[in-house]
């Protein structure tokens, strides 16, 4: 009965937290094969590029953060991630480890999962936010881009630094600003530069 008892304890439990891994470059889909080998769940988001031979040009899936992937772990048993082949370290900061935030992963899943054409972006810390209200990428949160008249939505992982730009319609895209700021744009008193709703 005992056994009957943690067992369903574990499924009540949360999951374990994401860490993003740092690997050597052009190792992370070895890395995460290994580790799902292992019985760890990982996340490898990956996107379609176009890369030019001397004779032709293909489109090949590459890592949409290079050198990086995520993984599940209970960070008080770290030792077997740190002794795979080709992890450098577990990022944090001062020799901490830090979870990467489940809306930030459950996000560039999502966006994955919709098919939208999607590529790596600089991460951007300033910028309106905004909320997804219909289509395939509803509910997701980030940063609204205008680009070239081109709206995209920037989505980031906090903890790399690193972001992944996602074309969108911005008839589908509801602001998070202040009321105030809302105000000043509808008066057009507030115009933003390189950032647009």
């Amino acid at each position: 009965m005992t056994a009957n008892l943690q067992t369903d304890t574990e499924k009540l439990a949360p999951n374990l937290p994401w860490f993003a891994l740092q690997v050597r470059t052009r190792q992370e889909l070895g890395v995460a094969d290994y580790l799902q080998g292992k019985n760890y769940e990982c996340f490898l988001p990956l996107y379609k590029r176009r890369r030019r031979w001397s004779d032709r040009i293909k489109e090949v899936e590459v890592p949409l953060f290079a050198g990086y992937l995520f993984c599940r772990l209970n960070i008080h048993d770290r030792l077997p991630i740190l002794k795979t082949p080709g992890v450098v370290q577990i990022v944090g900061c001062n020799h901490q480890a830090i979870p990467v935030d489940e809306r930030e992963i459950h996000a560039i899943q999502v966006m994955l999962a919709s098919g939208v054409p999607n590529q790596p972006w600089p991460f951007m810390a300033v910028g309106d936010r905004v909320r997804i209200e219909s289509g395939p990428l509803l509910g997701l949160e980030g940063i609204l881009l205008d680009s070239k008249g081109n709206h995209r939505l920037i989505l980031s992982v906090t903890l790399l630094q690193r972001s992944v730009v996602v074309e969108i319609d911005s008839a589908f895209v509801t602001s998070l600003r202040t009321p105030q700021a809302k105000q000043l744009v509808k008066q057009g008193k507030y115009l933003p530069h390189s950032i647009a709703v």
